[in-house]
């Protein structure tokens, strides 16, 4: 076998992680000495985000075409870091999806838990009528001689706000592929914008708290507060941290046994698709290994619950998986996830798409801001200001931005605010079922784009039933 740099097929993927490593130790430097960086609140995986894609664009006219053609390996070329993406949410969220979870009895709790869940769904459905409004709005103003593909485009809105880039980049590229040019590069843009808002609106609110003295900044030290201790390592009945096999290394064969599962799953599937419905198969293929991260959810939430069946027969003597050590893989995989995703956009694929990107990126930082505003006053009694900065920092980010905005106010994590994100989200996989249909839906046909568009309302109002409903039960319940 060829070791030398001549065999690209050996050394760029290495290549390229050593340069998402290198941008993420940079950025994670600036986001501790630079004051602005600092006070900005910015994730440092997106900062890096930004870095790396900073350095690809102003690399490409930088460095001249034949220079380019004589290196081993090309640092602008996108291949790998749309790999990382796609790859990265994956194996993220089944690292997620396999920790063991601990009931609670806490009927106060559950609800708490359910509202908040259709909380962060009824906000995707706001994004996603202000995108398809403005999608179909613009494409019978100016864009009917092309594509019918871009009427539907807005739904990218809520994926690239409340979801973030991994879901941005895999529905991005369905789009693209059913016929809208630069889909993949306008949803990861989205995506990054909405990083952007949760930074500027979500540190300008805080101030404007601060000022008025309803709420204290937090100082600019370090915050971290979490402390790690034996118990996180090993629980009880736990596998050893060391033994023939690493601990680690079991946790890590797990979530990609997983993923192999949800390959093999998506495969046989689209399969049998292209068989016996090649029509259907068209349409549907696409969207199939698109939302490969909700297979592999599914796959990996079966996985756990017969590793849990497997230890109450006494089938399995020990608990294999170690909460602690899969949401370290988590966090890398979302990491790395969110680096790329930023990098791998290629502003030149936005040219024609710049006025609906500019109104979908203002539209959908203003109805999160108004909407969430309005329904954390009903839902968060005595601490709506952090239920309302830490959703909105989730809903335009991801949970960390959430987090972060969320500390500058409440640093000691006292309201239950921080929770709410965690179990919310588990709650939002559920709710969020019938939205991830409609998403599939929307690009097929115009017509379909339409059917979408009043079936977002219908459930939009069907989720603000059940969330002012559960509110005046919670009240009797506490008189």
């Amino acid at each position: 076998m060829n070791f030398t740099a001549s065999n690209t097929g050996l050394w760029n993927i290495i290549i390229q992680i050593g340069l998402i490593a290198l941008f993420l130790l940079l950025a994670n430097v600036l986001r501790r000495k630079v004051p602005f960086f600092k006070k900005s609140l910015m994730p440092t995986a997106v900062l890096a985000g930004f870095l790396f894609l900073i350095l690809r664009t102003a690399g490409l006219y930088i460095f001249p075409a034949e220079t380019l053609a004589r290196l081993p390996y090309n640092p602008f070329d996108t291949t790998i870091l749309e790999m990382l993406t796609y790859h990265g949410i994956a194996i993220g969220f089944i690292a997620l999806s396999l920790r063991v979870t601990k009931k609670d009895a806490s009927q106060r709790g559950a609800m708490t838990a359910s509202k908040s869940g259709a909380l962060i769904v009824s906000t995707y459905l706001v994004q996603g009528i202000a995108g398809l409004a403005i999608s179909l709005l613009l494409f019978y103003l100016f864009y009917r001689s092309g594509t019918t593909v871009f009427a539907a485009s807005g739904i990218l809105l809520p994926m690239g706000y409340g979801q973030g880039p991994g879901q941005a980049n895999n529905i991005g590229t369905a789009i693209e592929s059913l016929g809208l040019a630069g889909g993949r590069s306008f949803g990861l843009a989205i995506a990054a914008a909405g990083y952007l808002c949760a930074c500027i609106v979500g540190v300008i609110y805080i101030n404007v708290l601060a000022r008025r003295k309803t709420r204290e900044r937090a100082a600019h030290e370090d915050l971290s507060g979490s402390v790690v201790t034996v118990a996180d390592f090993q629980d009880e009945n736990e596998i050893p941290i060391a033994e023939s096999l690493d601990k680690f290394s079991v946790q890590f064969a797990l979530v990609l046994l997983v993923y192999l599962l949800t390959f093999l799953l998506s495969w046989g599937v689209d399969s049998l698709l292209q068989r016996f419905a090649p029509g259907v198969a068209k349409t549907v293929s696409s969207l199939l290994w698109g939302f490969n991260f909700v297979i592999g959810t599914l796959l990996a939430m079966i996985v756990r619950k017969l590793l849990g069946v497997f230890r109450r027969t006494k089938t399995m003597t020990r608990q294999y998986q170690n909460n602690y050590l899969l949401s370290r893989i988590s966090g890398l995989a979302f990491d790395i996830m969110i680096v790329c995703g930023i990098a791998s956009i290629n502003i030149e694929d936005l040219k024609g798409l710049w006025v609906p990107f500019v109104l979908m990126a203002i539209a959908g930082g203003a109805v999160t801001f108004f909407w969430l505003k309005w329904l954390s006053k009903k839902l968060y009694a005595g601490y709506a200001e952090e239920g309302f900065v830490s959703m909105y920092g989730m809903m335009t980010g991801t949970i960390s931005s959430g987090v972060m905005l969320l500390r500058e106010i409440d640093p000691d994590f006292k309201t239950p605010a921080a929770n709410n994100l965690l179990t919310g989200s588990a709650f939002a996989i559920v709710f969020g079922a019938p939205m991830l249909l409609l998403v599939g839906l929307a690009p097929t046909t115009l017509t379909l784009t339409w059917v979408t568009f009043g079936l977002l309302f219908l459930y939009l109002a069907l989720l603000l039933v059940f969330l002012l409903a559960i509110k005046g039960k919670k009240k009797n319940a506490d008189k």
